[in-house]
C-alpha cells in the first residue's frame, strides 16, 4: 500500500531503491506517528472535516495502535512503504472508510515532519538525562579526589599543578554548556509544522495553533515554506549540537588514554573493565576508552553528511531529504550510549594519589615559587629570571604547599556553582510540558 498510489505499478528495482531503509527507520518513528494523527483527527473534527461521532471511534483505534507501537509489536507489512501507510491501512482495514479520513489536510511532507519533530523531541530528552547524570558522577568525583594532585600539561610538556577536582569538574561543565547548546536545538525543534501539507498550506480551515497546544508544542513554524525548509535544517541544528557532546567525551577519552598508560599511571580500570593481548599476558587495555573516542569522532561527522545531503536543495520537498534520516536516527542511540558507559567507567576508575612523589614533576611548582617572590615585593619579570637561574643551575627545591583559592582554582572548585548552573541548563527544557501533552492525547482528557 502507498499512500500516493493511483493504480500505475512501480518498477520492482526503482521501488527498492527509492524506498531504501524507510521501512526499517520508520519503525522509530511509530508511535509519534500515531500521536501525530491522535491530535490532527481531534483538529478535523474541530473544524467540520469529521462528525462528532466519527472523533471516539478514530482516537480509541489509534490509541489501541499506539500502544501496539509502544510493545514493539506493530510491524510494517509487505508491500506497505512506511509507517504513515501502515497505520492508514490498519484504520482503514479495522473502521472502513472512516480510516481514511485521516489524511484530509496534510501530506506526508508535514507528516513526516510532524514524526521526526516528535521523535527528536523525546530523543533530547534521553540525551539529556544521561548527560546529566554523567554531569553528577563527574561533580561526585572531583569532590571525592578533590585534593589529589596531578601535573597539568602545556604543548604535552609538564606546565603547573592541577588536580583530580579539577580535572574531573572541567568535564562536568564542558558538559553543562553542552547541554546549553542543545536546548537551543531543542527550542528550534520544538515547534509544530502540522498543518504546512506539502509546503503550501490547504485550502482547508485548519486550527494549527489547536495541533500545537495538543502535541505540547512551545511554538509554531508559522509560515508554510519555511516549515517545509525545516526537513533537513532541525536535523543539522540538532546533530551540531550533539556533536559538541561527542567533542567533550571524545576528550575526556583521549586523556584517559593517555592516563592509563604505564608512562603516565595516572589512573586505573579494574580488570574487568580492560581487554588483554593475544600474546602479552601482562597487557590491560582502555579499550572503553578508545572506543569511546572513535565513536564520538564518528557523531562528530554527521553533521557534514547532513550538510552534503542537504547543502544544495531549493525550497520545497525534495527525495534527497529521506537520506537524512539514516545518519540522523541512529545518532541519539550511539550518544545516549557513549555517555553512559562513560559514566560506568568513571565511577569506577582509580586514581594515584602520589603521581607528584615523582621529581620529574619538580618543575611543575616553578610558577609557585615566582609568584611567592612577587608576593614579597619583586617585580614579576625580575622574579622571572630569578626562578629560571635556579632550575638552569639545578638549585630548584619545590614547594607543594600550593594556595589556589579564587573562584574554579584547585583550593575552590565552585562545584556547588556548576551544579546550579547545570539545573539551570536542564530547566530550560520543556520536558513536563510535553509529556502532560502526551498523556492528555492518550487517555482522552483534553
Amino acid at each position: 500500500m502507498k499512500l500516493w498510489d493511483k493504480g500505475t505499478p512501480v518498477n520492482k528495482a526503482i521501488e527498492e531503491f527509492t524506498i531504501g531503509k524507510d521501512r526499517e527507520l520508520d519503525l522509530h518513528l511509530a508511535t509519534h506517528d500515531i500521536l501525530g494523527s491522535m491530535a490532527h483527527v481531534t483538529m478535523l473534527a474541530s473544524v467540520g472535516l469529521l462528525e462528532e461521532k466519527e472523533l471516539p471511534v478514530l482516537l480509541n483505534a489509534l490509541r489501541e495502535l499506539h500502544r501496539l507501537a509502544e510493545k514493539g509489536e506493530l510491524v510494517i507489512e509487505e508491500g506497505v512503504e512506511d509507517i504513515h501507510s501502515q497505520v492508514e491501512f490498519l484504520l482503514t482495514q479495522k473502521l472502513g472508510d472512516l480510516g481514511k479520513k485521516i489524511h484530509s489536510g496534510r501530506s506526508r511532507n508535514d507528516q513526516v515532519l510532524l514524526d521526526l519533530k516528535l521523535f527528536t523531541r523525546d530523543a533530547i530528552h534521553e540525551v539529556v538525562d544521561s548527560a546529566s547524570d554523567l554531569i553528577d558522577i563527574l561533580l561526585s568525583r572531583a569532590e571525592e579526589e578533590k585534593d589529589v594532585l596531578l601535573p597539568g600539561y602545556t604543548h604535552l610538556q609538564v606546565a603547573m599543578p592541577s588536580s583530580f577536582g579539577l580535572w574531573f569538574s572541567a568535564y562536568a561543565e564542558s558538559l553543562t554548556d553542552d547541554l546549553g547548546l542543545l536546548c537551543s536545538a531543542f527550542k528550534i525543534t520544538n515547534q509544530n509544522p502540522l498543518g504546512s501539507a506539502a509546503g503550501y498550506g490547504s485550502s482547508f480551515p485548519l486550527n494549527r495553533q489547536m495541533t500545537t497546544e495538543l502535541l505540547g508544542f512551545s511554538n509554531m513554524n508559522y509560515n508554510v515554506v519555511y516549515a517545509q525548509m525545516g526537513r533537513g535544517k532541525v536535523e543539522k541544528i540538532v546533530s551540531f549540537a550533539l556533536s559538541n557532546v561527542a567533542s567533550t567525551l571524545s576528550k575526556l577519552a583521549y586523556d584517559v588514554c593517555l592516563f592509563m598508560s604505564q608512562n603516565f599511571n595516572f589512573v586505573s580500570l579494574p580488570t574487568e573493565f580492560t581487554t588483554g593481548s593475544s600474546i602479552m599476558p601482562h597487557k590491560k587495555n582502555p579499550d572503553v576508552f578508545e572506543l569511546l573516542r572513535a565513536r564520538c569522532n564518528k557523531i562528530q561527522g554527521v553533521p557534514a553528511q547532513i550538510i552534503h545531503i542537504i547543502n544544495n536543495l531549493p525550497s520545497g520537498y525534495f527525495r534527497d531529504l529521506q537520506m537524512v534520516k539514516e545518519v540522523f536516527l541512529p545518532l541519539f542511540k550511539e550518544v545516549n550510549d557513549c555517555l553512559q558507559i562513560a559514566g560506568l567507567a568513571l565511577k569506577n576508575m582509580s586514581v594515584n594519589k602520589n603521581i607528584l612523589d615523582d621529581a620529574r614533576y619538580d618543575f611543575l611548582f616553578s610558577v609557585e615559587e615566582v609568584n611567592a617572590l612577587v608576593l614579597k615585593g619583586i617585580p614579576f619579570r625580575e622574579a622571572y629570571k630569578i626562578v629560571g637561574e635556579k632550575i638552569e643551575k639545578g638549585e630548584f627545591i619545590p614547594d607543594k604547599n600550593i594556595q589556589h583559592t579564587h573562584e574554579g582554582s584547585i583550593g575552590n572548585l565552585c562545584l556547588d556553582e556548576i551544579r546550579i548552573k547545570k539545573q539551570n541548563a536542564v530547566s530550560q527544557f520543556d520536558f513536563e510540558q510535553i509529556k502532560e501533552a502526551k498523556q492528555r492525547l492518550l487517555t482522552g482528557k483534553l
